[in-house]
Order: structure tokens, then sequence, then C-alpha cells
């Protein structure tokens, strides 16, 4: 397919996840990577669209302000981590933004903006306010109260996932995924040199759900399993989603350039499908 309408796209929801924020080697944040982040973000806005950016990194640099030598395995010690650091990230993006003349506010969302219909809608209004106001707001999940090791019920999973949720409630017609990966292949390219990139999926079957991968990075939480089932809420949503690295941030303008780069799932209406049923019942960690 022709990807040259992906150029009207009006609301957009842009997902970094933290193996494209950090550093591997030392786990400390990538500036030069942030700062095209948000130059990008910020000229898109100046094309008159609206994005929302859905931001991990976190515990990644409260690990890192905090001297850790890794990621924690106990819940408390992660949670302390993403108090410190979700700060610290949010002023960074703070600062950046200004650069640009723009301004962008923090959103930090709980589990229950889903399975509360008040807080969904208060959520909703929230995210329509700012983007009416020109904001660009950094969404996270609220890990220092999300506990999924102890009740799942009250976590997300993953930030694809989240971002997926982002786009079916503001009514976002493109979710841009920026992973470790190029976007979906046949087989997991890591471990098989003949695995062939996916360029676009209509449908995802049973097949496609298949060819979900674990994670393959230290620093992400999310594996290919997680993305497609992003697709599913997304496309479900009516808005298409593109897989693409996020070793480099000009893949956004290619993106929205209409260029043919990694997976695009087109926004397809499964009838069988519920999207609100999926995301309760959490139907994506299965």
């Amino acid at each position: 397919m022709d990807r040259e309408y992906l150029k009207d796209k009006k609301k957009i929801v842009i997902k970094i996840g933290s193996s494209s924020l950090i550093h591997e080697e030392t786990g400390g944040l990538d500036y030069t990577k942030l700062e095209k982040l948000v130059r990008i973000i910020c000229d898109l806005r100046n094309q008159d669209k609206d994005v929302v950016l859905v931001s991990s990194g976190a515990i990644g640099v409260g690990v890192q302000a905090l001297g850790l030598a890794r990621r924690p395995k106990t819940t408390s010690l992660r949670q302390a981590c993403a108090a410190v650091g979700q700060g610290q990230l949010m002023m960074i993006y703070q600062k950046l933004f200004q650069e640009y003349h723009s301004t962008a506010a923090q959103v930090l969302l709980t589990f229950d903006v889903i399975s509360s219909d008040e807080r969904r809608k208060n959520a909703i209004n929230t995210f329509n306010e700012l983007l009416q106001l020109g904001v660009v707001p950094i969404v996270n999940e609220n890990d220092t109260v999300a506990i999924d090791e102890l009740d799942d019920s009250v976590a997300f999973g993953d930030n694809d996932t989240l971002s997926a949720i982002v786009a079916s409630m503001i009514h976002a017609d493109l979710l841009i995924l920026l992973t470790d990966i190029d976007g979906l292949y046949t087989d997991d390219p890591h471990n098989n040199p003949d695995a062939k990139l996916i360029p676009e999926v209509n449908c995802i079957d049973d097949h496609i759900m298949d060819m979900g991968k674990g994670a393959g990075s230290k620093y992400g939480t999310g594996g290919m399993t997680t993305k497609i089932a992003a697709a599913r809420i997304a496309t479900n949503s009516n808005s298409d989603m593109v897989i693409v690295s996020g070793a480099d941030m000009d893949n956004i303008v290619k993106v929205m350039s209409g260029e043919s780069i990694g997976t695009l799932f087109t926004a397809y209406k499964d009838h069988d499908f519920d999207v609100v049923r999926f995301i309760l019942n959490k139907e994506y960690l299965i």
C-alpha cells in the first residue's frame, strides 16, 4: 500500500521505549536522541498536528541517579527508582521543549483509567484540553503505585499497551512505536539471519499473533507480543500503527513523509474484538 496518506495524519501518539532512550553500555540517557525527538515533535506541532508522547525511562534514569549497578528486582526499589527518575526525566523534557518554544505536561496514568468510567472520562478531558492548548502531553504509567508483581489488575504491563490505550482514548489516527527492532519479522532477527521484515499487516490473525517474541534489551520490558497486542488495540480503535527502529529519530519524519519503513498495521475493525474487554481482562499478557 502507498503510505502517502500518512502525511495527512493529524493526531499522533509516539511511544519511545527505554532501550531507545538509554545507552545500553552505561545505563545513562542518550541526550542526542532525546533532543532530536523533542525537536521533531515540536516541528510536527508547527505543522498543526497534535502529538502525545508516551515515554518510558523513569526507572532507568532513577537507577542511574541512585548509582545502582542494574535494574533492581524488588518492587519497592523499582518504585523508588521511578520516583526519582520520573522527576528528573520530566525536568529534562520540559527544558528541551522550552528550547523550541513549546510546553510539555506530565500525565501519569494508572490502570483504573480503563476500569473506571469516571476516571477514563476525566483523563480524556485532560488530554483534550492539553492538546487544545497546544501542549504536548508526556505519558507514563505511575510506577510508584502500579504493582504488577503483587496485583496485576492495577498495572498496564508495559508502555506498548499504554500507548495503544492512549491512542484509543484520544481517537488518534496514528500510533508510532519506536523500539529496538526495525519492525515485525517472520522470525526473531536477533537469532535468525534469514528472518524477513513484514512491511504491512492488514489483519492480525493467529499467524501474526504467533510471531511474538520476548524482549531484546535488558533495559526494555516489552517484546514483540506486546507490540502486536498494541496493534490490536490501536487498529480496532481506527488508528494505524507503525513499528520502526528507535535507533534513528529521523524514522518519525520518514513515517510522516509516507516512506515505507518498519511495519505498518492498518486500521481494521474486527467485530469480534472488544477493545475494553481485551484491556480489562489483560488478554495481551496471556
